[in-house]
């Protein structure tokens, strides 16, 4: 595995490393907005009306406007009765973890973000090696088999960028009503997942049988430093009355004007992703090399020697241990709307020069 590269400057569609220019193919800006001028504008727009930040707390008797109207976005266009933002992702996790603490007992499926442990995590990663799908059996098994009140939190992904798998949820069917709050942490797909990028609660509202709660980051690809949760209105009230919610800053509402303004940014973004996705795959000689979802842009290997190819052809794609330095290498192919045609012609004929039994 390659030692980590540095750089001075955000990567795009390319990065300067040792005064070569690579194509770059890694992080999670699906959507590009980090460096999209248009979007960009929009941000410097919400600065000049909000200032670089609100240093307040969302408890002050003077708010902004910005904050309802967002969160009223958010209800509208995934169907939720509810929506709350915070100023990251893993704050609103950890939010969450505290509200619903006591609530039930937390079951963790394989995967789950540390955002979302309670306490040091042991639970969350006693199941780490298990397939999800055998989670989930045994999950409904023992929620089954529990005494009557006992009630359940389960914590899962929407899917797992690192190895490009999608789950089949079929199973929150056969779980027993009234027994089961079900959170789903959706930051890889909300942007890129879902009619019009909404991401999965419209897959997962039709289940009347569990609570539903939806958790995300902002920041994957919507590029808005910010985290958000979808659920009932009765529990967003608790987190909003939380020492949590009311101690921390919010999120800048630069970002969170931009996103109001940047309907159709966002909506070309997202068809220039979809095209890259198509032309790569179709480009693909060997798409057997690769785990991937339709329509998602992540392509997962095993073989770790590819990601030495593609950097001899001055492509950089993510090639490291995660979520520990022990963990086994997360290699993966990375397309984002940023890419040009040219520059999905170029990993295209890269990857198809690749041979699995290449030893550097």
């Amino acid at each position: 595995m390659h030692t980590p590269a540095y750089t001075d400057h955000l990567p795009g569609r390319t990065v300067m490393l040792e005064e070569e220019e690579f194509l770059y193919c890694s992080g999670t800006s699906y959507l590009g907005m980090a460096c999209n001028t248009a979007f960009q504008e929009l941000v410097v727009e919400g600065i000049r009306r909000y200032g670089t930040n609100y240093s307040s707390s969302r408890r002050s008797n003077l708010r902004l406007e910005v904050y309802r109207q967002v969160e009223e976005q958010l209800a509208s266009i995934t169907g939720a009765e509810a929506a709350v933002t915070m100023s990251s992702g893993f704050l609103m996790g950890q939010t969450l973890v505290q509200v619903l603490r006591g609530r039930g007992r937390f079951l963790y499926a394989p995967g789950a973000h540390p955002a979302l442990w309670e306490n040091d995590g042991a639970a969350a990663q006693a199941n780490a090696a298990i397939p999800f799908e055998e989670w989930a059996t045994l999950a409904v098994d023992e929620v089954k088999a529990s005494q009557k009140e006992e009630k359940f939190i389960l914590i899962c992904n929407a899917l797992d960028p690192l190895q490009a798998n999608s789950y089949n949820f079929d199973w929150v069917a056969q779980l027993p009503e009234q027994k089961v709050i079900l959170v789903v942490d959706d930051s890889h797909g909300f942007g890129v997942t879902g009619p019009g990028g909404v991401g999965i609660y419209p897959q997962l509202c039709k289940y009347k049988n569990v609570e539903l709660i939806i958790g995300s980051s902002f920041g994957k690809a919507l590029g808005v430093p910010a985290g958000f949760m979808l659920g009932p209105r009765q529990l967003v009230e608790q987190v909003k009355a939380s020492p949590y919610f009311g101690g921390a800053s919010p999120a800048i509402p630069a970002y969170l004007h931009a996103y109001l303004q940047a309907g159709e940014v966002i909506r070309e973004a997202q068809e220039r992703l979809q095209q890259n996705i198509k032309q790569f795959r179709q480009q693909l000689q060997r798409p057997e090399l690769f785990r991937y979802i339709p329509g998602y842009p992540v392509f997962s290997t095993s073989h770790e020697e590819m990601a030495r190819h593609l950097h001899r052809h001055r492509v950089l794609i993510s090639n490291f241990r995660y979520p520990t330095a022990d963990s086994p290498p997360i290699i993966r192919v990375i397309l984002s709307s940023l890419h040009t045609p040219a520059d999905i012609q170029r990993l295209a004929a890269a990857v198809n020069e690749f041979s699995p039994d290449f030893v550097l």
